[in-house]
Order: structure tokens, then sequence, then C-alpha cells
């Protein structure tokens, strides 16, 4: 008790006005410090809780980031066109060759201004003899004017010219790039070059046709043979594939316009049959869903295929949900190859259609005693099967939603070990080539918009500024400090009527998706090819596919405009749903 009343009094002096300034300074150290351990604190409780949203809708630059990430490995649904493996390559990860320069082309000797003058120089009675395509004089004339025309592309490599349809036409076909290209991908093109010869043995290039006019210049690729070599090398045509080099394996990139060869592959022999190992998911409630969780439940297959070494056994038939369809529900018997580059995957990696393989199964399974191994519980991890020696492991999913689900095998201690592998994977080229004619329809010298109504403008509970932010006025505002006027504006669009947008036609050359229907009505090389896979019956020209070539079309244009991003303050998934990212 008697050392109280001299502690007071030796607090109470470092009250004086001597030390107040001492005493202050030293207040404001330690605030300072108290507020910068907070937070410290705050900052590693959200870093050690923060969950990321699903990486499959927000592709990183690389895909090594998104693929060891520790994020859980469901997602939400969405409607929306699914990323796959090319919009994980980022351009800056590509090894792109320098591209060619018009000084880069010889002149001839015997070059008359923009022409070339052949060498026999005695024309009388010759003006209308056929044009030698195979001539390097005119393969460079050809050369010039194609660069000289299409200013908005950089070419990579040139096809040796063949004769076209007529003794003035020749055919040639190159490889090309947008120079404002945002996306890892080549292109190839081939056009029909009309050559007159004047009188004094000139020879000029008069027109240049249209998108994917020189047929003769494109060659097809020879069938795969079953077993082949699945090194990516160089191809019929003469282009090679070209694979940039990245942080591991080289990384092939999709050429779109070359010919598809998406035949099924099969087993050469009884005996290549009875040594491999085989994967095979059967059941599950994946089926009829999104196109984006079909998508990321097909990858966690194909990614346990891969970590046990195995081949992926896949039902090509796909259900497309009712979200997609113009018939409002769910239609089965839509093929893989209608959406994705199953080329690309089945050089690329070892898969098998399960009708063939069940075939093969039935016929030999018996006579050389092969096995099979059934896992029937989800948390079976792919690290508990390395060691399984029988033929074919069957993993079969029952009828409880979620449980049921392929990808809750890829959740959990196997998503840090089984990657899913995005590069396997890319979208239908066939569809990717209908991009690319619209493009260059557009010279590939166009802005896009992206303008999402529909639904969501109706909702106003969910959606409260979208109607108005999207009205024509709201976008001429939106857009006048974004866009130049007189520019040619693709806008992809889910509003049905496309008259709603004519006030933009004062300011704009307007463009969408239904103007270009003859890349797939019945006269179009993707309907004849579609048909084919599809035993000969029609294909229909899908939602899905709309919205796919639609997205692409919009990724394409040189200035983007987002509706999430530019034209509302709106959250792309309703009300309180906005991140950083959306």
């Amino acid at each position: 008790m008697l050392g109280r009343p001299s502690l007071l009094l030796s607090r109470s002096g470092s009250f004086r006005p001597e030390n107040l300034g001492q005493n202050a300074m030293a207040m404001i150290g330690n605030l300072c410090f108290t507020i910068f351990v907070v937070g410290v604190l705050v900052f590693t409780i959200i870093a050690a809780t923060y969950q990321p949203e699903d990486p499959l809708f927000h592709p990183s630059a690389k895909i090594t980031n998104f693929l060891t990430s520790k994020s859980n490995a469901t997602f939400r649904a969405d409607d929306s066109v699914v990323r796959t493996g090319e919009d994980f390559l980022g351009v800056n990860q590509t090894a792109f060759t320098t591209f060619i320069n018009l000084n880069d082309v010889d002149v001839p000797e015997n070059a008359d201004g923009g022409g070339v003058t052949e060498n026999n120089l005695d024309c009388s009675g010759k003006i209308d003899d056929p044009v030698d395509c195979t001539d390097p004089d005119v393969f460079h004339l050809l050369m010039r004017a194609a660069i000289e025309k299409f200013k908005d592309i950089h070419f990579y490599r040139f096809g040796k010219p063949v004769r076209g349809s007529n003794d003035s036409s020749c055919h040639m076909a190159w490889r090309f790039r947008p120079k404002e290209g945002k996306t890892a991908a080549f292109y190839k093109d081939y056009r029909s070059f009309v050559v007159s010869r004047s009188e004094n043995c000139t020879l000029d290039v008069v027109s240049i046709g249209d998108y994917h006019s020189g047929g003769n210049a494109r060659k097809r690729k020879r069938k795969n043979r079953a077993g082949s070599d699945r090194t990516l090398g160089k191809l019929d045509e003469g282009f090679e594939k070209v694979t940039p080099k990245t942080e591991g394996e080289p990384i092939a990139l999709p050429v779109v316009g070359e010919a598809v060869n998406d035949s099924l592959p099969v087993v050469e022999s009884e005996s290549s049959f009875g040594n491999g190992k085989y994967l095979i998911y059967s059941g599950g409630g994946d089926r009829c869903k999104s196109m984006s969780h079909y998508l990321w439940s097909f990858m966690c297959a194909l990614g346990e295929a891969q970590y046990l070494n195995r081949t992926l056994i896949m039902d090509l038939s796909i259900c497309l949900s009712k979200i997609y369809t113009s018939s409002g529900v769910d239609e089965e018997g839509k093929d893989f190859r209608f959406y994705f580059d199953f080329e690309h995957l089945k050089d690329s990696a070892s898969v098998l259609d399960q009708v063939q393989f069940w075939s093969d199964w039935d016929q030999w399974h018996k006579k050389d005693r092969l096995s099979l191994h059934l896992v029937e519980d989800f948390r079976i991890t792919p690290m508990k099967l390395s060691g399984v020696q029988d033929t074919l492991i069957t993993r079969k999913f029952g009828s409880v939603e979620p449980d049921n689900y392929w990808y809750r095998v890829c959740e959990g201690e196997t998503e840090s070990v089984v990657q899913r592998p995005w590069h396997l994977v890319w979208k239908s080229r066939r569809l990717m080539d209908i991009v690319s004619a619209i493009s260059s329809r557009l010279n590939w010298d166009y802005d896009s918009v992206h303008v999402v109504r529909g639904e969501k403008a109706g909702n106003r509970e969910m959606w409260p500024h979208l109607a108005e932010d999207t009205s024509p006025e709201a976008l001429l505002s939106s857009l006048q400090d974004k866009i130049d006027d007189g520019r040619n504006l693709y806008i992809a669009t889910n509003e049905p009527d496309t008259s709603f947008f004519d006030p933009l036609k004062d300011k704009y050359s307007t463009h969408f998706l239904h103007e270009y229907k003859d890349l797939w009505d019945d006269k179009s090389e993707w309907y004849a090819e579609t048909a084919k896979l599809n035993n000969g019956n029609p294909v229909e020209f899908d939602g899905y596919m709309r919205a796919s070539v639609d997205t692409e079309v919009f990724f394409r244009g040189k200035k983007q405009v987002e509706t999430f991003n530019d034209l509302t303050r709106d959250c792309k998934d309703g009300i309180n749903t906005c991140t950083s990212s959306s």
C-alpha cells in the first residue's frame, strides 16, 4: 500500500510541461506501430482465408499459376462461353518469328512499276496465253500485292502459287496474324489472284478474291495412322506447326484455316490393345449441364488419365444443355467435335472413343484375360490408383448430386497433384474459321462492343441499371470517348432485335453476327463438314456456337468495350457480386 502514492507521484511527474513534447512523440510512435501490427494481422487473415473465384472463367497470363492453385475445385454455374487452352497462352509467351515486310520480297530486275515484265518481250498473239503461276517473278508479284492490300495483318509465310480456276488466275496461301492480335494463334488464308498481261508483256494483279477463295492452294492433310508418332512436326501443305518454347515443354499453337482431320483414332492390333492401360468415367450427374460444367469435369478425367499414364476412354456424344438450344430442352447426340478441336486432342494426348473401345474390349478381353478395376467412391484419389495394374480402371458415379459430379475426383488433396491439362483442349477450328472469315471481311480493322441484355436487362432486382445503361442513347454516350466516329463497330449481343441498335448507325458502321449467316448455311463448308461428322444429317448452328463465334469476333476487335466493365455499374452476376476481376 505504501508503494502506491510514490508510484502515482512518479507518474504525475511525467505530465510536467517540460515532458509533454517527449511524451507526445512517444505516444504517436506507439500508435503508428500498433496500426502497423493490426494491418499486418488483417492482411495475414485475409490472405489465409481468401478463396479465389473459379479460374476457368478468369484465365491468367501463365497457365502454370492457375494449375498450381490451391483454390476450391468447385465453381459457380455460368452460361457464358468457356475458356479453352489457347486462351491461357499470352501473346508474350509465344515465339512468333519475324513477319514478312514488303522490303523482304525481292523486286525482279524486269519489274515495271507495280507489275512484272516477262522475259519474252515479243507478246504479239500471246496476251491471252496462260499465266505461269510457278514463275518466281509471279510469286513475288503476288506476295507484294497481298502485303500492299492487307495492311492490318502480318504475314509469316507464303505458300507457292498454283494455277487457279482459269488461265489468268493463280491461287496462293499464306499464314498470318492480325497486327494487333491479342490471341496466341496463327491463321491461314488462301485466295484467288486475277493476273492480267499487257501488250508489252507486263503482268499486273487486277484483283484479289475473298477469304478462302483460292481453294487450289489448300492441300489436304493425309489421314493420321493409328499409333503414329504424336510429335507435332511439318504439315503436308508445306507449313510448319509452330511450337514456341515456354518455361517447360513446347506448346503448339492453333492454326485456323487449315484442313481439319478429326477422324476417330483406332487401335492397330490386338496386342497393342492388350498392352494398353485405360481409364473410363461412367454415369454421373454432369450430363446436360452447362458447357462450363461439362468441360470442368471432362478436364478432371483427362488430368487423372494423364497422371495415371492411361488412355482416356471418352464419350464423343454429349448432351447440349437447354440453355443453348432453340427448342428450350436438353438435346442429346451432339458431337464433341462440333465444339472442340478433337484433332489437336488426339494428336497431343492418348484418347479413344468409347464405342470403338467397347467393341475391341468385347472382342479381346476374355481371350487375353484383360482385367477391370471398379471404383465407386470419388474420394478414392488418383494417387491411390497409381499402383493398379488392371487393364481398365472404371470410375462409376451414382445418382445423387453433387457427389456424382466427375470434378469431385479432383477436389481436396488431389487438386495439388492432378493438373487439368488445359493446353490439350482448344475450340473447334471449324468455328474459329468462321470467326476468321468474319474478321477478314472486316479487314481485321474494326472495334467491338459486347452488349448484354436479354433476361438480365429485364431483371431489375438483380441488375437495376442494365436496361438503361445499354439503351441506344446510353451506348452513344458511353462510346463517344472510346470509339472514333465512322469506325466499323462489331456488336456482340444477345439482343434478338438488332434494329434496337439502329441509332448507332449515324456514327458507326455497325455489324452483327446474323449478317454472316452464309458462313454456316446449307451451302457453306462448315455445314458440309459437320453433316459428314453427323452421319450425313444437317447440324444446327446452335446457341452455344453462336455465342462462341460472337464472343471470339468481339475479342479480335482493335478496341473492345465490355458491358460490365465499361457500360454499366451493375455486377455481372447480379447485385452485390462485383469483384475486382468482374
